[in-house]
């Protein structure tokens, strides 16, 4: 069985109801769902929460909702890995063993059905336990600079202050959409950012974690310009 698991916890604190707060007309966990219905990649789509306004919104925009997590599992310091393995286990003990598993983030409204099936491909032909979403660094992470507590400049890799930019390593981040890995994998907790993982390149104009208010100004603004070029499918 192929398996897609979108967590939603109910108790998001930077914005307040973030997983079922309204974007361009609708509940911003819907798009990672529809997302993965349209993929058809999955015989079973599943939203893992522990709060019963996100069920119903989900089970409304079509996913599952096959079971309420634990509350040792919905607080501000659970990872992602232990909230996938315990949906995995909790399918395998009810007799519907998951083979390969996609962890979709619900609070991805740019992510397309068409790269969570190329992710897939991927993830066959490499051979890898996970292939997950990365994009690049817009700016060489090696000229990055802080800000000191007497508000003044430093550079992180002072070494590279007369690097030109083109000589410098590209770097990349989690795009936090979505993560595709063997359901051994996941129940092992094998680390994502090691040499078990294939990473998924999406171009950056597709990718905005939404963590902060101004992260959600920011993806509203993308999602208006996004959709008038015709650039979300």
């Amino acid at each position: 069985m192929k398996l897609c698991i979108i967590p939603a916890r109910g108790g998001s604190k930077r914005i307040p109801r973030k997983n079922i707060k309204d974007f361009f007309g609708k509940p911003m966990i819907a798009y990672s769902i529809e997302a993965a219905l349209r993929s058809d990649c999955f015989d079973r789509v599943i939203v893992s929460t522990d709060d019963q306004e996100i069920a119903d919104i989900s089970a409304r925009y079509g996913a599952e909702v096959p079971f309420v997590r634990p509350d040792e599992l919905a607080n501000d310091h659970t990872a992602t890995l232990p909230v996938i393995k315990q949906a995995i286990e909790w399918f395998e003990e009810h007799g519907d063993k998951p083979n390969e598993v996609c962890c979709v983030y619900a609070t991805a409204p740019f992510i397309q059905q068409d790269f969570i099936k190329q992710a897939y491909k991927q993830l066959k032909n490499m051979q890898a336990d996970y292939c997950f979403s990365v994009t690049s660094f817009a700016f060489p992470i090696q000229r990055a600079i802080k800000i000191t507590q007497d508000k003044r400049v430093d550079m992180f890799y002072p070494e590279h202050f007369n690097t030109r930019s083109q000589d410098l390593e590209e770097a990349y981040h989690d795009a936090g959409q979505f993560y595709w890995g063997k359901a051994e994998a996941f129940k092992q907790l094998k680390p994502l950012f090691s040499e078990y993982a294939s990473p998924f390149i999406l171009p950056r104009y597709l990718v905005q974690d939404i963590d902060t208010l101004e992260d959600w100004k920011r993806a509203e603004l993308m999602y208006q310009v996004l959709t008038q070029s015709g650039a979300l499918t």
